[in-house]
């Protein structure tokens, strides 16, 4: 259901992992802008989460599996996060002028909006069974 607040923050974490990465440069150096999809291992990684995040909405109905989804999609964008610090301290160094860009922050801005979906999923979850009991 689009109405749902968990489903917005999905389709943010889908534009960050989806569009995001194709416009903002993931760093620079002497010889350029490098964005993501100039390097398959981060192209790889930015588009599992992308297809992470829509599966997770086409799948409003199963809200345990959307769950289980987003803490993979987490888990993605965790060791994504963990490949640009590696490329931070691998990266800089007195031969190559290098740049932070803002593609860097992508991964932590997704994974707070997907702990803020699996609240709200959770959130809803509790509402069920809840009515469930009444029964």
């Amino acid at each position: 259901m689009l109405q749902r607040i968990q489903t917005v923050y999905m389709l943010v974490v889908l534009l960050m992992s989806g569009i995001l990465p194709f416009l903002f440069s993931v760093y620079s150096t002497a010889s350029g802008a490098v964005f993501a999809h100039q390097e398959m291992m981060l192209l790889v990684l930015f588009l599992i989460s992308a297809l992470l995040a829509i599966m997770a909405i086409v799948l409003f109905k199963n809200r345990k599996l959307q769950f289980v989804l987003n803490r993979l999609n987490i888990i993605f964008n965790l060791t994504l996060l963990g490949v640009f610090v590696y490329r931070l301290l691998t990266l800089s160094g007195e031969a190559q002028v290098s740049e932070k860009g803002i593609g860097m922050f992508l991964p932590i801005i997704s994974i707070v909006f997907l702990v803020m979906a699996n609240k709200a999923i959770k959130k809803d979850e509790d509402l069920v069974k809840s009515v469930d009991r009444l029964r």
